[in-house]
């Protein structure tokens, strides 16, 4: 049996050291790629793996009744387990770093300060659409003002 609980607390400490760095520390090319690979690749791999095996059985999860994403009480059914909370929530970390990687990305691409970049980083880590939303808001008139509208 998994001990979902030790793989929730894994995924998460994964996540905050892949954030803690593209937050504070300088973006030299190497450690970009290894939040692109080790963090992002390995949540998405991690993912994988937790879906298709509960999916398939293979692996072994509490409530297993089946994967039903039509409708609000099947999607809730899925998160009534530890295996689809965590399997749940290693999803959200793996897009919302990527969308925290681009975000960094763009923003050193267009100029944008880092104090600047921060907040929003911070508050894509906390609530991802959030802060995707304010950097959406932000980048426009800094890409106008470039000419970089990629």
């Amino acid at each position: 049996m998994i001990d979902w609980s030790a793989w929730f607390s894994m995924v998460n400490l994964l996540a905050l050291i892949a954030w803690v760095a593209l937050i504070l520390l300088p973006r030299w090319p190497a450690l970009l790629s290894g939040i692109l690979y080790l963090g992002v690749g390995l949540l998405c791999l991690i993912y994988a793996t937790g879906l298709i095996g509960v999916l398939t059985g293979l692996i072994a999860a509490e409530g297993g009744g089946g994967a039903d994403f039509t409708t609000i009480a099947g999607v809730r059914s899925i998160f009534a387990s530890d295996a689809g909370v965590t399997i749940g929530w290693t999803h959200y970390l793996a897009f919302d770093l990527f969308v925290g990687l681009w975000i960094a990305r763009d923003g050193d691409a267009k100029n944008i300060s880092r104090f600047i970049q921060a907040p929003i980083l911070l508050a894509t880590f906390m609530a991802g659409p959030l802060g995707l939303g304010v950097w959406l808001l932000l980048r426009e008139p800094a890409a106008r003002r470039s000419g970089r509208f990629r």
